[in-house]
């Protein structure tokens, strides 16, 4: 459970890297299969580590694609309900102090599992690829007396987990909210609406963006990227700002991970390629943040149902007859009422 925390450049990163290839082959020849791990216990124990830790939204992507592909029912709600009873006790960056080298010296991973195990938030009894269970490993756990990074349940950063599933007006399908640090449970703010995250990364360089300002980047998910990028300059530049890395919002129907601070709500869904709402925000409209009622919604009469306004999606960005380095021109997409 400890060599993936090892870091790169620590001194017995490569003897980990040894002892995960060991591990592997070992895997192999007692043919320990994937199938033989991924359980659903197993999924929803991972969740709880996501959610307990601060982990990346991208997890829920991730795991319910491999939910999939085991033939296991998991469901974006599934991770909301975790959340809920899961604390959040992980101080770590970019939402916290502390970086993953802290966390790996102040115990890792084993006194996390021995956290979440001793409130009963864990399924002790699921094997890992080590051969021994969850328990069997978290009993392993060696904590550095007095350490900052992994709080006790007693002393959260939050209650809850870091992440919380969203609908209301501009998600009817969802949306994954990560809120690594307590904030309002109803946050407001004036929408500045970009059409590619290129767009709104031109816009903070030439310092047009505000505190309180709700950065809504569309046309980035699955099928209007295409392929749902990883968006990581805004998140970082917004991030190396203080009067705007705790105070402006970020609403996307694109991906995002690593660097997010602030209030960051991604993967909205249906995407606006598909006509999803978020395509027809306006420049200026007021978005409302609801956590305790998990919704998102535009203070805008004619947004009021999700079907309010069907939008013509504009074509694809690339088609089958273009290189793979060279855009196709496509028409503007929808504009904004200020731009």
């Amino acid at each position: 459970m400890m060599l993936t925390g090892v870091p790169a450049m620590a001194s017995d990163k490569a003897e980990a890297s040894r002892l995960a290839g060991r591990m592997i082959m070992d895997l192999c020849k007692r043919d320990v299969r994937p199938s033989k791990i991924l359980t659903a216990q197993a999924l929803e124990n991972a969740i709880v580590a996501v959610c307990a830790s601060g982990g990346s939204t991208n997890a829920v992507l991730h795991l319910i694609a491999i939910a999939n592909e085991m033939h296991i029912p998991l469901t974006m709600d599934d991770f909301d309900r975790i959340s809920e009873h899961t604390p959040f006790i992980c101080d770590l960056s970019p939402g916290g102090k502390y970086v993953a080298k802290d966390y790996q010296d102040a115990g890792g991973s084993r006194v996390l599992a021995k956290r979440l195990l001793d409130a009963g938030l864990l399924k002790g009894a699921q094997l890992t690829v080590s051969g021994k269970t969850i328990a069997e490993e978290a009993a392993q756990a060696v904590e550095t007396p007095n350490q900052p990074v992994i709080r006790t349940l007693k002393n959260p950063l939050k209650p809850t987990g870091g992440l919380v599933i969203m609908r209301g007006n501009l998600a009817p399908d969802g949306r994954r909210y990560q809120g690594r640090r307590p904030r309002a449970h109803l946050s407001s703010g004036v929408a500045r609406v970009f059409e590619s995250e290129d767009a709104c990364h031109a816009r903070r360089r030439s310092r047009k963006i505000n505190p309180h300002d709700v950065l809504v980047i569309r046309y980035e998910g699955p099928r209007g990227g295409p392929g749902m990028r990883e968006m990581l300059a805004v998140t970082a530049a917004i991030k190396g700002i203080p009067a705007l890395s705790e105070t402006v919002a970020l609403l996307t129907d694109g991906r995002f991970s690593g660097a997010t601070r602030g209030l960051m709500a991604g993967h909205v869904a249906p995407e606006a390629q598909l006509g999803g709402p978020i395509a027809a925000v306006h420049e200026g409209d007021t978005i409302t943040f609801d956590i305790p009622n998990r919704k998102t919604n535009p203070q805008r009469p004619e947004a009021e149902s999700p079907n309010a306004s069907p939008l013509k999606a504009p074509e694809p960005r690339y088609n089958a007859a273009s290189s793979p380095n060279t855009p196709t021109p496509s028409p503007p997409r929808v504009k904004s009422r200020h731009h």
